[in-house]
C-alpha cells in the first residue's frame, strides 16, 4: 500500500498549482469554504478539526508530510471542518478540477485512489472505535496501540482533542498511570 501511496502522492503533486506556508494556529481553511482545492502536506501537520456546540474540538484527521489532507472533501462542495496547522505547515495545493478530470482518464490513478480511500476510511473508523470506549484510561491505551509511542509533553493536548477527552483528564490519567508504573515491581 505504501507504493500505491506513494505512486498516488507524486502524481497530486504534479497537479499542484501552488504552495501554501501557514503558521502554527493559522486556518488553512474554515467549516462551510467551498472546496476549490485539496492539499498534500509537505512539511509540519494540519488537524481537520469540527467543533462541537459544547465547545470541544474533535479532531478528525491529522495529515502530516506526504500525506493528503481533507481527501473527502474532493467528493463535497463545502468543508465540513477546519484545517488548523498545528506547528506551521507548508503545503501542495492541488485544484479539484484537475484531480476530476484526471480521474476520468485514467483507471489506474483512479484505483490508486480508491485504495487511498478506503485506507482513510479504516483508518475513521478506528477512531470511531476509540471514540466509542468509555473511560479514558481505554482511550489513552487504544491510541498507544494506534499509533505506537506517547508524544512529549508539549503534545499532550493534540492527543486530548484526538481522543475527545479534555486536555485535564488526560493529564489525571497520565499521572495516575505513572504512579501505578512507580509502584509496580520490577
Amino acid at each position: 500500500m505504501i507504493a500505491i501511496m506513494s505512486t498516488m502522492i507524486q502524481r497530486l503533486l504534479s497537479m499542484a498549482d501552488a504552495q501554501v506556508q501557514i503558521g502554527p494556529g493559522q486556518a488553512l481553511f474554515v467549516t462551510g469554504a467551498p472546496v476549490r482545492s485539496i492539499y498534500v502536506v509537505l512539511e509540519g501537520s494540519v488537524r481537520l478539526v469540527r467543533h462541537q456546540a459544547s465547545g470541544a474540538a474533535l479532531v478528525l484527521q491529522r495529515a502530516e508530510a506526504n500525506q493528503l489532507l481533507a481527501e473527502a472533501s474532493l467528493f463535497a462542495s463545502r468543508y465540513h471542518c477546519d484545517a488548523v496547522a498545528e506547528h506551521g505547515a507548508r503545503l501542495a495545493r492541488i485544484p479539484k478540477t484537475g484531480i476530476l478530470d484526471a480521474q476520468r482518464k485514467d483507471a489506474a490513478w483512479l484505483a490508486d485512489l480508491a485504495a487511498h480511500l478506503a485506507g482513510e476510511v479504516q483508518c475513521a473508523r478506528a477512531r470511531a472505535e476509540l471514540l466509542s470506549l468509555r473511560t479514558v484510561r481505554e482511550r489513552v491505551a487504544a491510541w498507544t496501540t494506534l499509533h505506537g509511542e506517547f508524544p512529549a509533553r508539549g503534545h499532550w493536548i493534540e492527543v486530548a482533542q484526538e481522543i475527545g477527552v479534555t486536555p485535564e483528564a488526560l493529564y489525571r490519567e497520565l499521572a495516575r498511570a505513572g504512579r501505578q508504573q512507580e509502584q509496580s515491581p520490577e
